[in-house]
């Protein structure tokens, strides 16, 4: 499944199952959860940022998210408490990486999760695409949590490193949050009944597969314009030189 990464549907159902729980005291603990789980889910840890994003957009329409009665400043907390956590996760791989080495991380990788492959593959397209490939790779499953690991293996620059990381997975949680918001408020408005967890992470998923082209075409207009900027500014370096 495109968007669910290294976990399946039967999965993304058990998760579900086993995390709405979380419904019954999102009014008190929602923040935290998000920014715990977001950062479980960045991190080496196999974990769909669907069963997150897409709830929390929901109980933020519904008005039932921190702070209470304010919908729009809830979506909005929802998706920083989603973005923190998911740069705390990142930091984690960055580290880890930056300190441990690629000798260790192959050795014990698979304890984590992590397979000698994969890790070479997101060098291999670190490599070749850099800060373009920290940005873009945030949106795209499987590869959006190991992209961190080369960044810190080639020690990239932490301000870099840290900008490129939110920009991409502050994207994708707005988008999931706004999915789930959009869920909030127009089943809610149809039929005023609460949605089973599992229930709602389906449609939401259903939702982003079905406007998955448009998002592509977004994210390919960021990139041509993120190139085209990024030459124009080496392009007045060498000039000035």
């Amino acid at each position: 499944m495109l968007l669910l990464g290294p976990l399946d549907a039967l999965s993304l159902d058990a998760l579900a199952s086993h995390l709405s729980w979380a419904a019954t005291h999102v009014a008190v603990w929602g923040p935290l959860l998000v920014f715990a789980f977001m950062a479980i889910e960045s991190s080496l840890i196999p974990f769909p940022s669907e069963v997150v994003m897409i709830p929390a957009g929901f109980w933020a329409a519904r008005g039932e998210f921190p702070p209470l009665g304010h919908p729009g400043a809830a979506l909005a907390l929802a998706i920083l408490c989603g973005l923190l956590g998911s740069l705390a996760g990142a930091y984690a791989n960055y580290y880890l990486a930056r300190w441990a080495g690629r000798p260790l991380l192959h050795r014990y990788g698979r304890y984590v999760f992590l397979k000698p492959e994969a890790l070479d593959r997101a060098e291999e397209i670190f490599r070749e695409y850099g800060d373009l490939a920290t940005f873009v790779c945030r949106l795209l499953p499987a590869i959006r949590q190991l992209i961190s690991l080369p960044a810190g293996l080639s020690r990239m620059d932490l301000g870099r490193f840290t900008l490129f990381t939110a920009l991409g997975a502050g994207i994708w949680t707005a988008i999931l949050a706004a999915v789930g918001w959009w869920l909030g408020r127009t089943l809610v408005d149809a039929s005023g009944q609460k949605l089973d967890y599992g229930v709602l992470v389906h449609r939401g998923k259903d939702l982003i597969m079905g406007q998955f082209l448009w998002i592509l075409l977004g994210l390919g207009v960021i990139v041509v314009l993120w190139i085209w900027a990024h030459r124009r500014v080496m392009a007045s370096k060498k000039s000035a030189i």
